[in-house]
Formats: C-alpha cells, structure tokens, sequence
C-alpha cells in the first residue's frame, strides 16, 4: 500500500480511537500510531479492530486503545490506580473492548 494511503487509512483509525478514549478519560486521550512499524517498503495502517491495554510506572497508569498486534493508536496518561479501574470498568460495559494482553508498542 501506498504510504499516504495507509497514513490516511491509520489516522481515521487513530481518530475513532481516540474519541473512544476521551469519552471516559475527560478528553485526556492522544493520537498514537497510524502506522504498522515494517522494516520494508510496505506501508500498512494499523489495525481496525481495538482492544484496551494499560502500562503502569512510577508516575501512574496509563490506558490506550490498541490494535491486535498491540499498536497503541491512542492513550491517556496518568491515573492512579482507582481512577484507571473506573475508565476501565465503562469502556468494558459501554464500548464492549476486551483487554489486550501482550506487549504494547507506544510512541517515543
């Protein structure tokens, strides 16, 4: 696939899941990866499908929304512990997203 094209085909993506995010973050949630990282040529978007991941440090949690391969395409960051498991809680009941379990690519 062409790179704009696989560009413009990830940021919509990034943009649903985004809105997902700030649904239930207070419009806290940031744009990710648009794109699959490939050591070729061939650009791909990242995935349509989303699953949800958190990633924990010193300074809190962070959420994102991820594809299959665990590309975060948006996240939001830092919660503490009870406020991540209230996030965690309504995208569960309300968006239907499972848990990705796995490791997850974030941006730099």
């Amino acid at each position: 696939m062409q790179y704009f094209t696989a560009l413009k085909i990830g940021e919509k993506r990034v943009r649903a899941a985004q809105e997902i995010l700030n649904k239930y973050t207070g419009n806290q949630a940031m744009p990710a990866l648009a794109l699959k990282d490939n050591n070729n040529n061939n650009w791909e978007p990242v995935g349509e499908e989303n699953y949800f991941t958190t990633v924990m440090n010193d300074n809190g949690y962070l959420i994102a929304i991820c594809d299959k391969n665990g590309i975060a395409k948006s996240v939001a960051q830092w919660f503490i512990e009870d406020r991540k498991n209230e996030i965690i809680k309504n995208i569960i009941q309300n968006e239907n997203i499972t848990e990705y379990i796995g490791k997850v690519i974030l941006p730099v």
